[in-house]
């Protein structure tokens, strides 16, 4: 058992947490695991104030923990002025409804920390409405004991939705917690065919798409905001401040999926999307509640794996994103795996270093993006070959196409029309075959 009390003034405005974990035998990952519930916490704006573990074979039914610990949390609480007290794995709802009658202070476990920073994050209204969704599906189970002024239902023959005015109130929150999730429902799926015509036009422009997954806090967003000003950079320009995505240290800093064009000049063009972070344990109910913005990952051409190479936890940060692309159904995709702020474990002058699909880099210094770039340009415009066109004069609109979205090599301007010899991929060969001139 290990206590680590904080003592100093607590007059502070900030809420103060106690962390509770339970060791189940020889369980290596539990330290990380209390470090990154550590980390959710100061993600959701509070204070640790202390730890608390015990080890047991297994979780007991009532309190999950023993009713000893129970007692002395409740004393950490008094003695630390303790606002929440969090347990680092999910509780079940008859664990909840005896801890909350034990523990003079908010009792949350793991899954409900992390639903309450994406309530806080969400901006769109779709993800508003993903985390709404969530909440309520992990809320409806855990309803009973939160109501103690309840009558005994009246007697009703036949039907089970006319109980009559002794009907209980847990019943009538059940009822209005279903309707809200069948509402919220439609409207995602409204939003849903909404971002499937959105990605039918994409597809339509020929350009590929490269999804940015991986570990929260991996520095997802500080690479994309990174590409789009090296790019504007090179060609002279500067990026837009809307077209730039919130960059922040912390856990979860942005939920919102943003697609962005990435225009490197000298290379070829593609579109790049930056998804939700994961996390060990990321409640089931938010990976559904999310799966329509997570689609875009399963609709890319290349994921981009980001990994916090600094880490010392990042070969399971990356076996955690396995997982969750496993789930998704995103695991057969080409992966580029950017081994990111390696500028804290390497010398600068060791960067970028490649090694097959992996490249060491620091998106915030900037080292290693314009190989990174070759490598994106090289994977997602595998199996293309050179082909020569000639189209009419008529056809300056599938000239601009090739222009776009192939390497040109040569551009001719003939009495019958526009002859060029470009290196392009199968797709485009197939769609601009009656202009192919033949051998």
């Amino acid at each position: 058992m290990e206590r680590n009390y904080d003592t100093q003034d607590t007059q502070e405005k900030t809420p103060r947490a106690l962390l509770v974990g339970l060791r189940l035998g020889n369980d290596r990952d539990f330290d990380v695991s209390m470090e990154e519930l550590g980390s959710l916490a100061e993600a959701c704006g509070m204070e640790v104030a202390a730890r608390m573990e015990q080890s047991l074979s297994s979780p007991t039914p009532a309190y999950y923990i023993g009713s000893g610990k129970v007692a002395e949390i409740q004393e950490t609480v008094e003695l630390l002025d303790i606002d929440y007290v969090i347990f680092e794995d999910a509780l079940s709802p008859s664990q909840l409804k005896n801890l909350q009658k034990e523990i003079e202070a908010s009792v949350m476990d793991r899954t409900s920390l992390i639903l309450e920073i994406f309530s806080r994050r969400a901006k769109t209204r779709e993800a508003r409405l993903q985390v709404e969704s969530a909440s309520l599906q992990y809320m409806l189970p855990r309803l009973v004991g939160m109501r103690d002024s309840l009558g005994r239902q009246a007697g009703a023959s036949g039907s089970l939705s006319n109980k009559g005015s002794g009907e209980k109130q847990i019943e009538l929150d059940r009822r209005k917690i279903e309707r809200r999730i069948n509402e919220l429902g439609r409207e995602l799926d409204a939003i849903e065919h909404d971002r499937d015509i959105q990605r039918r036009k994409r597809s339509r422009s020929a350009l590929p798409l490269a999804a940015l997954v991986g570990y929260t806090n991996a520095g997802k967003s500080t690479l994309m905001n990174r590409l789009l000003t090296t790019c504007a950079d090179t060609a002279g320009g500067s990026v837009k401040e809307e077209k730039m995505v919130m960059e922040k240290d912390m856990l979860f800093a942005t939920l919102d999926t943003t697609v962005r064009k990435i225009e490197p000049g000298n290379r070829k063009d593609f579109l790049l999307s930056d998804t939700v972070g994961f996390v060990s344990r990321l409640p089931h109910g938010l990976i559904k509640a999310f799966r329509s913005t997570l689609d875009e990952v399963r609709f890319a051409d290349l994921l981009l794996n980001v990994v916090d190479a600094s880490d010392e936890r990042f070969r399971e940060q990356m076996r955690v994103t396995e997982e969750t692309l496993r789930e998704l159904g995103a695991e057969t995709i080409p992966c580029i795996h950017v081994m990111n702020k390696a500028d804290k474990i390497m010398e600068p002058q060791e960067l970028p270093r490649i090694s097959g699909n992996r490249i060491y880099l620091s998106a915030k210094q900037g080292y290693g993006i314009y190989e990174l770039l070759s490598m994106i340009e090289e994977k997602l415009y595998a199996g293309s070959r050179e082909c020569t066109f000639l189209f009419p004069y008529s056809r300056g609109d599938l000239v601009n196409y090739l222009n776009e979205n192939a390497a040109v090599r040569t551009c001719e301007y003939l009495p019958e029309g526009v002859k060029i010899t470009a290196s392009c991929r199968e797709m485009d060969q197939e769609r601009l075959r009656e202009f192919l001139e033949r051998e």
